[in-house]
């Protein structure tokens, strides 16, 4: 989905601008159209969520808040990335598969085969994929040709040089001959794929990259390395990392990762979270499976997400996931 269509969706819903540093003291508003949820009978057994780290922590606190509603149905959740949830949807093993993407040609062609109709993508989130440098990193901001040049081999998205040291991304005194240390996602992660199609332009990361099995270990790294930098979900942001602004290009406006700047299209690094379902096209999902998402997709549940530091769905969207779900 491009920026503009994106930044469309997210303009709809009734959001204020939150700073990426600031978030906990920030207002970022709950589309009041969104339905409230509301408790029924007959919802009892057990769910499994395999599938997105950067979903993990959100996963957990929809557990717990459905659990609020229905306290014996048991949820068990599973984070190890993105690429871990298409197959465990197709041999039925989870009811859930929450991706920081959408499914691949061959992702889809492998559920497809064991069921015979596609998986079914639910938008349950939109999220801000932040740089995150040191605290003590004095950079006041990246173009993306500039985060390409220091993370890729490839340098697709066109800078004219190699990036390897602080220096050349104008820092002085100290910091000019500072080596550049890199932390990433590992390739299963959904992160990991948005990353490298939208920051390195289709590109190939250097050899070089400390690969992380966690969005959590990527911001530890920082945290740790003076020299470093990584990217994860905003939702992981702590007090020993700063994100920084990025822009397009050297003609564009710098912007903070918030709500506001994903739904102006300024920020470069917006995207849909998704929950996956294994939803038989002529009959209704399983009532346990079905008011898990309906409370997702309902005031509470996107409260839960506002929470946990990602932007909430607008009213509009919610209701096409639901009326898509049968709900």
């Amino acid at each position: 989905m491009s920026k503009h269509s994106l930044a469309g969706l997210i303009a709809a819903a009734t959001v204020t601008a939150f700073s990426a540093t600031a978030f906990a003291e920030s207002q970022v508003q709950v589309d009041p159209n969104l339905p409230i949820y509301e408790s029924t009978s007959g919802v009892s057994g057990n769910l499994t969520s395999i599938g997105s780290d950067t979903l993990n922590n959100l996963m957990t606190l929809w557990a717990e808040e459905f659990n609020g509603f229905y306290p014996n149905v048991n949820v068990q959740i599973q984070g190890a990335g993105t690429g871990t949830a298409p197959p465990a949807l197709a041999e039925g093993t989870s009811q859930f598969g929450p991706m920081s993407r959408a499914m691949r040609d061959s992702e889809e062609a492998e559920f497809e085969a064991a069921h015979g109709y596609p998986a079914t993508p639910v938008r349950v989130a939109i999220d801000t994929i932040a740089v995150f440098v040191n605290r003590d990193n004095p950079i006041e901001g990246m173009t993306i040709p500039q985060v390409d040049a220091v993370f890729s081999s490839t340098r697709r998205c066109g800078h004219d040089e190699d990036i390897t040291r602080w220096g050349q991304l104008g820092l002085e005194g100290s910091w000019a001959n500072r080596d550049i240390t890199l932390y990433s996602r590992n390739a299963v992660s959904g992160t990991y794929g948005f990353f490298r199609q939208n920051a390195l332009c289709d590109g190939d990361f250097k050899d070089s990259i400390n690969e992380q099995p966690g969005s959590a270990s990527v911001v530890q790294g920082v945290t740790e390395s003076l020299n470093g930098i990584g990217y994860s979900g905003i939702g992981y942001e702590t007090s020993g990392v700063r994100a920084i602004p990025l822009a397009h290009d050297a003609d564009s406006v710098m912007a903070e990762p918030s709500a506001e700047t994903a739904a102006s299209g300024d920020y470069p690094l917006a995207r849909f979270l998704y929950v996956f379902v294994n939803k038989h096209p002529e009959r209704d999902l399983e009532p346990r499976v079905g008011e898990f998402l309906k409370l997702v997709l309902s005031q509470q549940g996107q409260d839960v997400t506002v929470r946990d530091g990602f932007i909430p769905l607008p009213a509009a969207v919610a209701q096409q996931e639901r009326e898509k779900l049968g709900l």
